[in-house]
């Protein structure tokens, strides 16, 4: 998973703050926008954990701060909702301009009714899921209505939501008011997912039904069981995003695979340097793989090391051999743990004495047992670990045999 930092210019000319979350082979399927809860931002733990458990299902996911939160230009009194629909549009089009267009909208509390509406005015939306979201826009108005009667004699109010102080208007209070939303769920005609915490302290359970009674099918519902509405235990917001990224599969028609063949060898390498830095595709018949040069020496990281996946080799080797050894000896052998580092050591550091000192590849291995084992066995496995195939094949003289095709 990578994170790329965004700046999109909505159509007010007002800069949105916004973070692409990629999956492991930076190459998405699909793309998703997740639009947060009324007056929080994109940062919040459960933004953050949902958009990361959508990327780990193949989605490049987008999520940015409304007008005037979080690290967005404009003013909190701009953020009314059909100003964040608004967004929302400016930012599918972004996507559509720069990537691909979305087909998935997620949206938290208030971000959810914005996503369903949103949805109706777009075509390349092709399923919403909402969470902990309420049935109608006006839902959101309890929570500054301590200050609504001071509007008309002042203008601008300073009221207080969820502890943190925002300026509102007689416009920003209006605007909640605007929007149809039972109706437009009732022509939405787009598959949608309701998820809803059964004891959401604050937008109450009665909104998931609503929601769920107006949408035509295909819909679905997830009870969120003891969550609250913030979805502030990472395991929540972890779930929901698992949750989503398996029921929109089936609304999606499936990628082709595009394995690179390995033309009848056991494994190929790809670097495409048209596209990509040091970024390397590795497939062998049946697996995939991303290796990356840190970013110290250049690469961007996306993946391990051509190093680690030497030192990942010999460590696989190890607990395999390990584990055959002590299950043909009955031993209790329950976890294996091999630690591997690779560096250059010099011969002095190292003790070898040679004729001309040098520098050695060095790979440190360390072993961990977890069982009842005695002090002899573990000794044992120390040396049987030393006989896997990986191990022996490093320490052989290694012929390799290139050729052009």
């Amino acid at each position: 998973m990578n994170t790329v930092r965004l700046e999109i210019k909505n159509r007010k000319g007002l800069k949105l703050q916004a973070y692409l979350e990629l999956p492991a082979n930076q190459k998405p399927n699909q793309f998703a926008i997740f639009a947060h809860c009324f007056s929080c931002n994109s940062n919040f733990n459960a933004v953050k954990n949902i958009s990361r458990s959508l990327s780990n299902h193949g989605f490049g996911v987008l999520r940015f701060d409304f007008t005037g939160l979080g690290r967005s230009e404009g003013e909190f009194a701009e953020s009314h909702f059909s100003a964040n629909v608004e967004d929302l549009l400016d930012v599918s089009a972004f996507l559509e301009e720069n990537y691909k267009a979305p087909s998935l909208l997620v949206g938290h509390s208030l971000g959810g009714a914005a996503v369903i509406v949103a949805a109706s005015k777009l075509e390349n939306i092709k399923a919403v899921a909402t969470v902990g979201s309420p049935a109608t826009v006006s839902h959101v108005t309890h929570l500054f209505s301590h200050g609504m009667e001071e509007i008309p004699e002042k203008g601008d109010v300073e009221v207080k939501i969820g502890g943190r102080p925002f300026k509102i208007n007689q416009e920003f209070v209006n605007n909640f008011h605007k929007t149809d939303l039972p109706k437009i769920i009732k022509n939405l005609r787009k598959p949608i997912l309701v998820m809803h915490a059964p004891f959401d302290q604050v937008v109450g359970i009665e909104n998931a039904h609503e929601i769920y009674h107006n949408a035509m099918h295909p819909k679905s519902f997830v009870s969120l069981d003891d969550a609250d509405h913030l979805l502030s235990k990472s395991s929540d917001s972890i779930y929901v995003g698992n949750m989503i990224g398996t029921w929109v599969e089936r609304y999606f028609e499936p990628e082709e695979n595009s394995m690179i063949s390995t033309d009848g060898e056991q494994l190929v390498g790809h670097l495409n340097l048209l596209e990509d830095n040091f970024t390397t595709s590795i497939q062998t018949k049946k697996h995939s793989f991303i290796a990356d040069e840190p970013a110290n020496v250049g690469g961007d990281d996306f993946g391990p090391s051509p190093y680690d996946f030497l030192s990942a080799g010999l460590a696989a080797c190890t607990v395999m051999t390990l584990k055959m050894y002590a299950e043909r000896k009955k031993w209790d052998l329950q976890e294996v743990f091999v630690y591997i580092t690779y560096s250059k050591e010099h011969s002095d550091d190292l003790n070898i004495d040679v004729e001309k000192p040098t520098r050695f590849d060095h790979l440190q291995k360390k072993l961990k047992f977890v069982g009842n084992l005695d002090d002899k066995q573990k000794q044992r496995l120390k040396e049987i670990a030393a006989k896997c195939p990986v191990h022996k094949t490093l320490q052989s003289e290694v012929i390799i045999d290139t050729e052009l095709v």
